[in-house]
């Protein structure tokens, strides 16, 4: 399969099951479940041809696991990162001793007195090693990686869940809890 074509498929899946269903016109349900078949529809009516196999290629094959299927396949949604209002059922979780978080230089000053927010999405994202951190960071230029000491926030009742393609949520991250 050519790589920019998924890639491009990928983008496009987390446009419309992260952000902004409405582009196509589809409908999630309040889990952001959206339907297999009227996504592939409306995709495909809306210039970004898609079928089933090519659908179940994304979702077994995006490096970030970003997508998961119903178990009998005939829904879809996002695993975490929404900038839209859904409830994905996750269950709190005690996270390890440190998690860590992928950032890039002009974001830090903000991060020095704020500390980690969600911003527009609905948490925090957090990874449970430095090389996915470093990943996530990468993307935007050289990375730059934040120790959080999440174990300590949990102790402090700050809550964590793991979403189901491992990425660690929360909903702040408060400057004492991070060693830049």
């Amino acid at each position: 399969m050519d790589e920019k074509i998924i890639k491009g498929i990928s983008k496009f899946l987390s446009l419309v099951l992260r952000h902004s269903p409405e582009t196509i016109n589809l409908k999630l349900d309040e889990n952001g479940w959206a339907d297999v078949e009227e996504l592939i529809a409306k995709c495909t009516k809306n210039g970004n041809v898609l079928n089933a196999e090519l659908l179940d290629y994304v979702v077994e094959n995006n490096d970030k696991k970003r997508f998961a299927f119903n178990e009998d396949k005939t829904k879809i949604r996002a695993s975490q990162g929404h900038s839209i209002s859904v409830e994905l059922n996750l269950k709190e979780v005690e996270p390890s001793e440190f998690l860590y978080h992928g950032t890039v230089e002009n974001f830090l000053e903000s991060i020095k007195k704020e500390g980690l927010q969600k911003m527009s999405r609905q948490h925090v994202h957090l990874s449970q090693d430095r090389e996915t951190a470093i990943k996530v960071g990468g993307r935007r230029g050289k990375p730059i990686i934040l120790t959080i000491n999440a174990k300590k926030m949990y102790q402090d009742g700050f809550k964590f869940y793991l979403s189901e393609n491992n990425v660690w949520l929360t909903d702040v991250v408060p400057v004492k809890y991070i060693e830049f």
